[in-house]
């Protein structure tokens, strides 16, 4: 046990980062070997038509070129011979439970971030020995007994942790401790460091600060000054600090929404469907923002003496588009409330929530004809409004001088309330 102990820190915590490889199709290839075992595979929607688009391949169809997100018709031009399977949820879900339940067996602190990935603190786990046969022997058992292969990073952090697992794939097991960003990190770009993304990467350029060493050497003020708080973590990121704790309790959001006290009562239909346009477009912006996607829409309605209704109604396939939201908020607006009756306050709620690579392939086989130019659509506005604000993309219908026009202006929100996890926060 003395020899154990060496390999564990005095103070601090051993932070594991378990990612599968190529989740989707490697469930496939443990369920018929004979079928897929080193074969170029492909899950995606629209199989029949070879439209949607390639939600996640194999790592023999990578080597050819294909890659997350290109067309099926673009891999099929790359790769003929690339085999196209379909989407199989419950099948995805019951393989995650399984190597979840694996590493629950070392430690009871495990922190799941997606469908194939985790975190492990296993800082109270000497008793499976030491950090490095943990890893390796939860790397053979999920080989073992789900056939899947999965990376591991091994660190003293969380952020660490998950860029020591992106580091070697598949199969790979990397340690990374603090002692070695410098020599392994600080000559990468600044968006490899895990939590910096590319419009950040490309604000800190222009602050001629390209890579993780030179974010490093940048004064911490002149960082706070263009990121506010963002800018004190980025610049302690770069020396491998980290303080998150491995939350066994994490859970995804089980809703998101806005709602706004109106200054005066509305009673006259367009005004309400403006109102409801400009609480379906900024909850969207929300939930695409989260990579998420939602199933019911709600809509809630208070009367001047404070009476309360909400109602929703869940659509035939997930949605991102803040079209579809306003489009349902109005149709339950139309059902349930009577034309002409006062109304308070109003909000628009998404629920039964779901990552969106999760029902990638939903939404594609369900309008796959639509489906490519509506995103195409909602991704430029949604870069536009990144860069030149929320007011630099708006339709006639969200003009108004009533708070739910305001809930674009983060600095003028009215009385709107955000809506997450069931939770209102009011923001002044």
């Amino acid at each position: 046990m003395a020899n154990v102990n060496e390999h564990y820190p005095a103070k601090g915590r051993v932070i594991i980062h378990l990612d599968m490889n190529a989740f989707y199709c490697s469930v496939h290839e443990a369920e018929e070997p004979e079928k897929y075992k080193n074969k170029p595979t492909a899950v995606s929607g629209s199989v029949e038509q070879r439209r949607g688009i390639i939600v996640t391949c194999s790592y023999t169809a990578r080597s050819k070129g294909i890659k997350t997100g290109m067309t099926v018709r673009q891999a099929l031009k790359l790769c003929p011979e690339l085999i196209l399977i379909k989407p199989d949820f419950d099948l995805y879900r019951k393989y995650s439970r399984g190597f979840m339940a694996i590493a629950r067996q070392f430690t009871p602190l495990v922190e799941s971030v997606s469908i194939d990935e985790c975190y492990m603190d296993i800082t109270g786990s000497k008793m499976f020995g030491t950090p490095l046969e943990i890893a390796e022997r939860l790397q053979q058992r999920i080989q073992g007994e789900w056939s899947l292969p999965c990376s591991i990073g091994l660190a003293p952090n969380k952020l660490l942790a998950k860029m020591a697992s992106d580091m070697k794939k598949p199969n790979g097991l990397t340690v990374l401790r603090i002692r070695d960003v410098k020599r392994l990190l600080w000559d990468k770009p600044c968006d490899t460091l895990f939590g910096v993304g590319r419009k950040t990467a490309e604000k800190l350029a222009k602050l001629n600060i390209r890579t993780i060493g030179q974010l490093a050497a940048t004064d911490e003020a002149t960082l706070i000054k263009h990121f506010g708080v963002t800018g004190s973590w980025m610049k302690s990121a770069a020396y491998g600090i980290d303080h998150g704790e491995v939350n066994p309790h994490r859970e995804q959001n089980k809703s998101i929404g806005h709602t706004t006290t109106l200054p005066s009562d509305l009673t006259a239909r367009e005004d309400v469907y403006r109102v409801l346009l400009n609480l379906a477009d900024q909850t969207g912006r929300r939930l695409r923002r989260q990579k998420l996607v939602a199933t019911t829409v709600q809509i809630t309605i208070r009367k001047p003496d404070m009476t309360t209704i909400t109602r929703s109604h869940t659509m035939d396939a997930p949605s991102q588009s803040a079209e579809d939201f306003y489009k349902e908020a109005c149709k339950l607006y139309d059902k349930h409330w009577k034309s002409g009756e006062p109304i308070r306050l109003l909000g628009v709620t998404l629920q039964n929530l779901s990552p969106l690579e999760e029902a990638a392939m939903q939404l594609d086989l369900f309008s796959y004809e639509q489906q490519p130019r509506k995103e195409a659509l909602t991704k430029a506005m949604d870069r536009l409004r990144d860069k030149f604000g929320e007011s630099a993309v708006l339709t006639a219908g969200m003009l108004g001088d009533d708070p739910s026009t305001l809930i674009r202006n983060k600095r003028i929100r009215g009385t709107s309330l955000q809506k997450d996890d069931g939770l209102l926060y009011i923001d002044d």
